[in-house]
């Protein structure tokens, strides 16, 4: 696991923030390459192909979370600009949990870069942060960016935590599942693996749905990997890993549920499903709400079922934020059921 770790810190190093992905895309490019793998660049979407593209389809989201310049010493964050909005339903995780983000960024360091070439524009450090209701956004103030010009992104300056508890840190979501999809082709995997653009804006599921329409591709086996978000360290160190029978907007019918299931179960894996954990709050408390919006639900949705999959996520606490945690634990069980579908089978 040393390797994935590694891979892991490089890629933290490398920002990504919603709609400015690209010089982390080719960061990601390179690593792919490298392994002799096919890379193929599209508008919102970086595809890898081994020798065997059809051996598994595995997605997950390249943007993290930060902010855009979007005036003269004004700064907003990213995935709830105007311009993002029309995407955002008011049910996601990530619009349920604005309204609790404002004071978790106070005193951050912050790096601003060009969303193009990726070329370091100056650090600065946030000294407010407030919710504005007109706007439904946080808007920042910034301490040593004055100079920056709108549409500039800003990054959080990361780095990877690992302590004697076997709990590991970072600004997680998703680079970790980055991380992973590259470490599975240095196991050995030669499927097919996505990686999209602004997920937390609610759009990466078109640019994967334009790439299968593009090519007339269809699956009933699309996996994607992501974090899912708890409350607090006790519920990450009893629980290995989330899987799920739904989203909001589609319920999950795919050959890969059961496979997931039989390893989990095999294995002696700790693990739930979201979907029913998230409704039996709910029935507790009396209440209702989302179950959560997925990449996933939405491709289901918008094709009618033709496209199906499942998710594949570990738990975390201090979700979206730099301080983002999960377990050593949780990571090798993700490694072990990924190892399990794709590389033991083709040994075997």
């Amino acid at each position: 696991m040393e390797k994935f770790y590694d891979i892991l810190k490089q890629l933290i190093r490398t920002p990504s923030v919603v709609g400015a992905e690209h010089p982390f895309f080719m960061r990601v490019k390179r690593e792919l390459e490298e392994l002799d793998l096919n890379v193929e660049y599209y508008d919102g979407v970086l595809v890898a192909k081994g020798s065997n593209p059809q051996e598994g389809y595995i997605s997950a989201h390249a943007d993290r979370h930060g902010l855009i310049c979007t005036g003269h010493n004004e700064f907003q964050y990213a995935a709830f600009i105007a311009k993002n909005q029309a995407d955002l339903r008011g049910n996601s995780n990530s619009e349920k949990l604005l309204k609790n983000f404002e004071m978790r960024f106070m005193d951050h360091k912050v790096q601003s870069y060009e969303p193009w070439s990726g070329s370091y524009l100056g650090m600065g450090v946030i000294k407010d942060a407030f919710l504005c209701d007109r706007r439904k956004n946080i808007i920042f103030k910034i301490d040593g960016l004055k100079h920056l010009l709108p549409g500039t992104a800003i990054a959080f300056m990361d780095t990877l935590n690992i302590d004697e508890n076997g709990l590991v840190s970072a600004q997680l979501d998703n680079v970790i599942s980055i991380a992973m999809i590259i470490y599975l082709y240095h196991l050995g995997y030669q499927g097919t693996a996505f990686f999209t653009a602004s997920e937390e804006a609610g759009k990466s599921w078109r640019f994967l749905l334009e790439y299968f329409r593009r090519f007339n591709l269809t699956t009933d086996e699309l996996l994607v990997l992501d974090t899912s978000p708890y409350s607090s360290v006790d519920h990450i160190t009893n629980l290995d890993i989330v899987l799920r029978n739904r989203d909001e907007n589609a319920v999950f019918k795919s050959p890969l549920e059961e496979k997931l299931k039989k390893i989990v179960i095999e294995n002696n894996i700790n693990y739930h499903y979201k979907d029913a954990y998230l409704e039996n709050q709910m029935l507790s408390a009396g209440t209702k709400g989302s179950v959560g919006v997925t990449e996933l639900g939405r491709i289901i949705d918008a094709t009618d079922g033709e496209i199906q999959g499942t998710t594949l996520q570990i738990p975390t606490i201090g979700y979206h934020t730099v301080r983002e945690t999960t377990t050593k634990k949780s990571i090798d069980t993700m490694v072990l059921i990924l190892s399990k579908l794709y590389i033991e089978k083709k040994d075997n």
